[in-house]
């Protein structure tokens, strides 16, 4: 089920929302951990049992992962207990997400020698990558003394299953819900109020923008490598820089904005990220609660930047390479996670990893940010290594040709004007930051855009959520 489908937004979202609303406030977690399985079970369907079971298995090891400062013979088990856990959660994801690639990576050595192995082919589950992570942070947080384990299997339901981060994040640590989860709601009407406007924005965003994007970025992306030009290959690595960050940012708005509708504060993922003067800035404004997940349970475990500076670039190629490697199962992914790690390595390695004093220095900085961070989106997209070099090569070197096949199929009237439109992210300042700004000021600007994205806006994306013009977020598939 996805948030942009009409099942969800005429029939799930308000049964969940009604419930929560007219039931006992105690009866919040409980509604919210069923109706997430349910909404889990209709796209996931028999992998809802393996959801499960990775759920059981780290609720049950919780209570005994919490740390006894008047017992030290315990501190050897908890310690075996929590690689063990991290252990099973992580083969879990390694099987299911990389057992297709690692197999093929071994059929093709044994092809070079004239020998045959087989590939695996397994299909992944939806939400795979969030939902380890989320159990790796409940062990972990627990572990270090952080939160106490639940004791409460409804309460834990709700952490790992809550519908509007399971499919796509944003990755809640647990650290920071953990307070959240035994509260009773006292303000429902002021959480739905406040909630449905960041919902609102999420879905103009993804049905309005997002959408209408993705037929240029498909034309562009499938043209043959031999009738690649400058112009193509720009317009599809620009396209989809939009494309992309509208689809997950409204993404990210959505569940935010359902979160807070059903009494939680889930963490920011997006702050203005094109705004960035630097790439080190870009990683902290681009898809945040992955960046402190890595942080918190990689960068700093492996010394940080404690250590020297050798030690800190190892330690940043390896978060990067993870990072790449979490993305997909793909040789484009991992280049595209190193590729950033150098990027952020030579930052840091040459004093430019700060923001410029003068304002002629920031502008420069802030353009050749995003032209990176563009090239560095071709990886992301292409279908492999040798397409994405070849689009590059074809992005140094200025042809104009062979663009008006593809503004003919794609580019129509109204995408036109939504590229435009769409471009303005690129040029806004780094504050403020809309989403939060729509949720929860109370200024007369913010009102004003409250009111705009709840009429015009989100009628338009309702239309369009009604006729069927929608497709599946980007992050699905990770």
């Amino acid at each position: 089920m996805s948030f942009v489908s009409p099942l969800f937004l005429w029939y799930f979202m308000p049964a969940i929302l009604v419930a929560v609303l007219v039931l006992p406030r105690s009866w919040r977690n409980g509604i919210v951990a069923v109706g997430s399985l349910i909404f889990y079970a209709t796209g996931a369907g028999a992998f809802t049992l393996l959801l499960l079971a990775c759920m059981v298995v780290n609720f049950a090891a919780g209570p005994a992962l919490e740390p006894d400062p008047w017992n030290a013979r315990i501190e050897k088990r908890r310690r075996y207990l929590l690689l063990g856990v991290i252990g099973f959660d992580l083969s879990i994801l390694l099987v299911w997400k990389y057992a297709g690639f690692a197999t093929e990576q071994i059929a093709w050595f044994a092809q070079l020698f004239g020998g045959d192995f087989p590939v695996a082919e397994l299909a992944l589950p939806i939400g795979i990558s969030f939902f380890t992570f989320h159990h790796i942070s409940y062990v972990v947080d627990i572990y270090r003394g952080e939160r106490p384990a639940l004791r409460n299997p409804v309460s834990f339901g709700t952490y790992i299953s809550m519908f509007p981060q399971l499919a796509a994040g944003p990755i809640v640590r647990y650290h920071e819900i953990a307070d959240q989860l035994p509260q009773q709601r006292s303000h429902r009407l002021d959480d739905i109020a406040a909630g449905f406007p960041r919902f609102a924005l999420g879905l103009c965003k993804k049905a309005v923008i997002a959408d209408s994007l993705a037929p240029m970025v498909d034309a562009c992306f499938s043209t043959p490598p031999e009738d690649m030009t400058f112009a193509i290959a720009w317009l599809g690595a620009i396209g989809y820089t939009l494309q992309l960050y509208f689809d997950f940012s409204g993404y990210s708005d959505m569940a935010i904005g359902l979160g807070r509708m059903l009494g939680f504060r889930l963490p920011e993922n997006f702050a203005r990220p094109y705004s960035s003067v630097t790439v080190t800035e870009f990683w902290r404004r681009w898809h945040m609660s992955l960046s402190r997940w890595f942080r918190d349970y990689v960068y700093i475990p492996l010394g940080g930047n404690r250590g020297g500076a050798a030690k800190t670039y190892r330690n940043l190629w390896i978060v990067f390479l993870l990072t790449g490697f979490w993305h997909g199962a793909a040789w484009t992914y991992v280049v595209w996670g190193v590729y950033h790690g150098v990027l952020l390595v030579v930052e840091r390695a040459t004093g430019k990893d700060v923001t410029p004093s003068t304002t002629a220095s920031r502008l420069g900085r802030r353009a050749l940010t995003l032209v990176l961070v563009i090239f560095g989106w071709v990886f992301f997209r292409a279908p492999d290594l040798g397409y994405a070099f070849t689009m590059i090569g074809d992005m140094l070197v200025p042809d104009f040709t062979g663009l008006s096949e593809v503004v003919e199929v794609a580019l129509t009237n109204q995408r036109l004007v939504l590229l435009l439109v769409a471009l303005a992210v690129f040029f806004l300042p780094a504050h403020p930051v809309t989403g939060p700004l729509l949720e929860s000021a109370r200024t007369k600007p913010a009102a004003t855009l409250r009111v705009a994205v709840m009429t015009a806006g989100v009628v338009y994306a309702a239309i369009l959520v009604a006729t069927g013009t929608f497709s599946p977020f980007l992050y699905y598939q990770f």
